[in-house]
């Protein structure tokens, strides 16, 4: 898909879900370029670049989908993502909070007046609710402010 990054360019990327959520994200996309909602960028985590690693794939702002990981806070139950039924955008902008105040990625602000940043009643968050994804930015126990996800 393509997207509008923070240099304001026109870029290529690649977003890894479940094939019964592609339309769902492609749609996503096109009003991410249509809006011109800047997201650093979208590299597959499988990427040497990222290396597997949710850690890296974070600090790099990158938006991601699937990667093969337990549940962010320990366990073993596997996440939304390991099962291609996750996306992160920009999660530098969007930062993870635990119920003990972590932030995650490591750094992370959230800065409602920054592009690229997540709000409530964005088009964003309306359209992905539209088709029946969950923000994590409407948890109650902890806030994901970078995780749409579909459970099928």
């Amino acid at each position: 898909m393509r997207y509008y990054s923070f240099d304001e360019r026109l870029h290529e990327g690649r977003i890894v879900v479940d094939n019964r959520l592609a339309g769902d994200v492609a749609r996503v996309f096109g009003a991410i370029e249509r809006e011109r909602f800047p997201v650093m960028s979208a590299i597959p985590v499988a990427d040497e670049r990222i290396g597997w690693s949710d850690d890296v794939s974070m600090a790099l702002n990158n938006s991601s989908g699937f990667n093969y990981r337990p549940i962010t806070g320990g366990g073993t139950k596997v996440s939304a993502h390991a099962l291609g039924q996750a996306i992160d955008i920009n999660p530098l902008l969007n930062p993870y909070i635990s119920r003990e105040g972590a932030v995650s990625p490591p750094g992370a602000v959230r800065d409602v007046s920054v592009p690229g940043t997540i709000l409530e009643d964005s088009f964003l968050v309306r359209l992905f609710e539209s088709m029946g994804w969950e923000w994590g930015g409407r948890w109650t126990d902890r806030v994901d402010w970078h995780h749409f996800e579909k459970r099928l």
